[in-house]
């Protein structure tokens, strides 16, 4: 459970009932330590950030009061970390649910994942994931097992994000794939439909980013590195569309959101993007005429308009580099397809 502590710490929010996940009580020797340094040494995959973020948000508790991330711990103190939520013990349900499968062989499979879909369980999804699909699919896979509800993953993409993904199927390619993401050596490029037009057909946004201060559940950029992880995006317009544009984005780094992110960083949101301002018109004119236009294409849309195309890395055992493209799925083809139906109608007026 130790593994979920980040996800965990993440989703906080302003319930009023509060279950206890963690608890420490401090050596009768204890001496005076600042209760983050001490905490991030005992909960496995939690940064200091992480822990600073939870006691600002009242989650962290000493002898049932909250406490600052300043607070020096003393001996014989009881420390707890609470969450909105109550502590599930996770084990993977295999489910018999469809999988697009480009690609597959004994050391890995490619994914190419529909949008909607959450990629392993958490809190608020602990069923109907691809993890728990690929269960289903690998059951006799020694690597898939009940008590891991990350079999496999080296990295991920957002519930309403669709696109290529690859999973381990050995312990060896899982380490072998992860190292290549880890040190930046894997190649993935992401379409998106932003709105507005960038002034440069190419560039690269450059800003750590990390969990937005005013909204949790956004991610901003903090352009000073005074917060977040490194993070860069390279970008390249493919086609002007009037009030939106088609981009493409290569990742450098894959920080949570990234995309997102730095899209509305540099004033581009991604084209109704909820979380992140694009269901909004921020492009246009004041017509009711297109605000109806902009209206069906997100009923066509409803979701954020990015899709992973294509993934490259070298494989764990042939040592060769192997790549792979898909098309773009067909809510987001109809929607830009619709943009330029619209700018054609425009320039012929």
């Amino acid at each position: 459970m130790a593994e979920h502590i980040q996800e965990e710490l993440d989703e906080l929010d302003e319930s009023n009932e509060l279950y206890e996940h963690y608890r420490f009580v401090t050596d009768p020797g204890q001496k005076p330590l600042r209760i983050d340094k001490f905490l991030v040494n005992r909960v496995d995959n939690a940064s200091r950030n992480k822990i600073q973020d939870a006691a600002a948000a009242g989650n962290i508790r000493v002898n049932d009061v909250p406490v600052k991330s300043n607070y020096k711990i003393k001996p014989n103190e009881v420390i707890t970390i609470v969450m909105s939520f109550p502590r599930r013990e996770l084990k993977i349900i295999a489910q018999d649910i469809p999988l697009d499968i480009p690609y597959e062989d004994d050391d890995l499979i490619i994914i190419n994942k529909k949008p909607g879909m959450v990629v392993h369980p958490g809190h608020g999804n602990y069923t109907d994931t691809m993890v728990n699909a690929l269960a289903w699919h690998l059951k006799d896979v020694e690597l898939f097992n009940s008590e891991d509800p990350r079999p496999g993953l080296v990295h991920r993409i957002d519930k309403d994000t669709s696109g290529l993904l690859v999973v381990a199927k050995t312990e060896q390619a899982k380490n072998f794939l992860a190292r290549q993401f880890f040190e930046k050596t894997s190649t993935r490029t992401y379409v998106a439909l932003v709105w507005g037009q960038p002034k440069e057909d190419e560039g690269t946004i450059v800003g750590n980013i990390g969990r937005s201060l005013q909204d949790r559940k956004q991610m901003a950029v903090f352009p000073d590195g005074d917060r977040g992880k490194h993070a860069v995006t390279h970008y390249k317009v493919l086609e002007r569309l009037g009030y939106v544009s088609l981009v493409e984005c290569r990742l450098e780094t894959g920080r949570t959101h990234q995309i997102r992110a730095h899209m509305k960083y540099i004033g581009h949101p991604l084209f109704n993007d909820e979380r992140y301002g694009g269901h909004q018109i921020l492009k246009g004119t004041t017509f009711t005429k297109y605000k109806q236009f902009v209206q069906n294409c997100f009923k066509i849309l409803p979701r954020q308009a990015l899709h992973a195309k294509t993934l490259g890395f070298v494989h764990p055992t042939s040592k060769e580099y192997i790549a792979f493209n898909t098309d773009i799925p067909d809510d987001m083809m109809e929607a830009i397809e619709k943009w330029r139906g619209y700018i054609a109608g425009r320039e012929n007026d």
